[in-house]
């Protein structure tokens, strides 16, 4: 049996035409499905900002995916970094 994964968190800055065309909820389910906790959350310069905590492999394929081109709208670029978990998220939710 492996040990279980080491929880990290990612924060991906979305570029692109991604605020009023279903890309947060769908975010959301993504996340949801992948086991992940966070939110997504539009900025004022147009940008959303997805902040997920969970193991590793289930973040990058919630980073591949929000680069894949099969989002809502359009993603341009996304810009990620990481850093330990803090542990103070819970569910996922839309803001």
């Amino acid at each position: 049996m492996s040990a279980p994964a080491e929880v990290e968190r990612l924060t991906a800055w979305v570029h692109g035409r991604v605020q009023g065309v279903g890309f947060r909820w769908f975010t959301r389910a993504r996340a949801l499905e992948l086991g992940l906790v966070g939110h997504a959350t539009n900025h004022p310069d147009g940008r959303v900002m997805v902040v997920a905590e969970g193991p590793r492999p289930a973040l990058e394929q919630l980073l591949a995916w929000l680069r894949s081109g099969d989002t809502p709208g359009e993603v341009r670029l996304v810009v990620e970094s990481w850093d330990p978990a803090r542990g103070d998220l819970d569910g996922f939710v839309e803001r």
